[in-house]
């Protein structure tokens, strides 16, 4: 069952078995093991590894079913592919972040300005 969960995990994120062996830094033949359920009892510091590289808690791997916060909208991972194809790095993001903070504040200001002006509360001149 463990590994049957670190091989979806594994595939859901798209990484593959030798990719993840190495982030953890554990046996690569090993982990095909666990994968493949030959062994099914890995220890809890193997688990925490795996855990780790895959952006999962402890008990996703165990149990199979994912912790609420790692739910993550189909919508928000289409978003940071295309960011990463258009050569956004998250180093950046910060950057980023900042500039649509503003844009968003210019829009909410002109978004007042239209409907002060439809309230008849501005009167623009020429």
């Amino acid at each position: 069952m463990i590994g049957r969960n670190i091989y979806l995990l594994r595939k859901e994120k798209g990484i593959t078995l030798s990719e993840l062996a190495e982030r953890a830094n554990v046996a690569k033949s090993y982990l095909s093991n666990i994968e493949r359920s030959i062994n099914k009892n890995p220890s809890v510091q193997f688990v925490e590894k795996i855990a780790q590289v895959l952006c999962v808690d402890v008990k996703t791997i165990i149990d199979g079913e994912k912790v609420e916060s790692e739910k993550i909208d189909k919508e928000w991972i289409d978003l940071i592919t295309q960011m990463k194809k258009s050569g956004i790095k998250k180093e950046h993001i910060q950057e980023y972040k900042t500039l649509i903070e503003f844009i968003k504040w210019k829009n909410d200001q002109t978004d007042e300005t239209k409907t002060c002006c439809l309230e008849g509360k501005h009167e623009y001149t020429n």
